[in-house]
């Protein structure tokens, strides 16, 4: 149970960006080379880090994943790191549970490898680990993560959490300058780009899907105030709970913004930014999730199956390879006041219930 602890109280202190978590990540490695794992580190170019057991005997190939990468927060003007999503919580559970499963002879058959994955928080860490080859052999892959108290109470976990598709678009909308005395001789910039965002707030796909499409940014200034602007930039937030919806979704928004800008003689150019899917699971390791659970907290430890408009980047996994058999697990832990809420705060106590399911489940596929 201390180790856990520790490591947390640890990586808690040493938050880094994404793709720049080089103190955590060589504080993972260098645990998992002295527990026993044959360890690569910065994996894709990037401080990726695998560490595999072999028991030399047939069986599966199963992944452990834990993302290690802070969010940025803007303090005093600057951006710092901070780990107000629970990276830190997930890696220490994960090293805990790997630390274990060696220590006391679990792994019987197949292979166990240790994945800690940066750059979650922007969407390209588990590309990197994707391209560079990581879960070419892996069967089963399993994620956790720390749930907010509104969700998910402390106590208590869910065998699956089922998160959406998420995606950013940026539309680039050019107009025509002009004095501000002379607007019939410019094409207004900011008139385009409120046209086409009232053209993706007037789009309706099918009110039985879970969707959403709102403006979350818009940048438009000459620097003075008497010229027709002739560019304004704006993003668009999506979700979607399932992969077939944002696509639909996208085709409709990159119409609506074109169409909304032309009204007022405009043009635009779109571009999709960091689309992640969601998530999609097999059964039969939610069951063993789930199984574990129970084994850990009881039945009823055991909540429902979670549904999220939140974006995760664990999805990649399953999107990239299809027949790898994927889970991921929603742990209660008094999570207040909010996911990448600057004064996020959690139990502590439930970082060893996190690394006993991991323990069970592992055993109950390797051991």
């Amino acid at each position: 149970m201390s180790s856990v602890l520790d490591f947390y109280k640890y990586l808690h202190t040493i938050p880094e960006l994404g793709h720049q978590e080089f103190k955590t990540a060589a504080f993972l490695a260098d645990r998992l080379e002295k527990y026993g794992f044959q360890v690569t580190r910065n994996i894709g170019g990037s401080t990726g880090i695998v560490g595999i057991y072999d028991s030399k005997q047939p069986g599966p190939t199963l992944a452990l994943r834990a993302d290690m990468d802070a969010l940025g927060s803007m303090v005093d003007g600057v951006v710092a790191a901070n780990h107000t999503c629970g990276h830190d919580a997930h890696s220490s559970m994960v090293l805990a549970a790997a630390k274990e499963l060696l220590e006391t002879n679990a792994i019987q058959k197949g292979k166990l490898k240790i994945l800690f994955q940066p750059a979650e928080e922007i969407g390209t860490g588990a590309l990197s680990m994707i391209k560079a080859g990581v879960i070419d052999d892996v069967d089963i892959i399993l994620g956790q993560h720390v749930r907010p108290y509104q969700e998910t109470p402390m106590g208590k976990a869910a065998g699956a959490v089922y998160y959406s598709a998420s995606t950013r678009i940026i539309a680039k909308i050019t107009g025509l300058t002009a004095h501000g005395a002379r607007p019939h001789l410019g094409i207004n910039a900011i008139d385009a780009a409120t046209a086409a965002i009232t053209a993706v707030n007037a789009i309706h796909l099918d009110p039985a899907l879970s969707y959403s499409a709102k403006a979350t940014r818009f940048i438009c200034d000459t620097s003075v105030t008497n010229v027709i602007p002739d560019e304004a930039n704006v993003t668009w937030d999506l979700r979607a709970e399932k992969n077939s919806t944002m696509k639909q979704l996208c085709e409709f928004v990159e119409k609506a913004i074109l169409a909304g800008a032309a009204t007022v003689g405009a043009t635009a150019s779109v571009a999709i930014v960091n689309p992640i899917p969601a998530a999609e699971f097999d059964q039969t390791i939610i069951d063993v999730l789930k199984k574990s659970i129970i084994a850990t907290l009881g039945e009823n430890g055991l909540q429902p199956d979670i549904f999220t408009p939140g974006g995760e980047d664990f999805n990649f996994f399953k999107q990239y390879k299809p027949t790898i058999q994927a889970g991921f697990i929603g742990l209660g832990c008094d999570l207040k006041p909010g996911l990448h809420h600057p004064a996020m705060h959690f139990n502590l106590d439930a970082l060893p219930t996190g690394v006993a399911i991991l323990v069970h489940a592992t055993k109950q596929i390797l051991g």
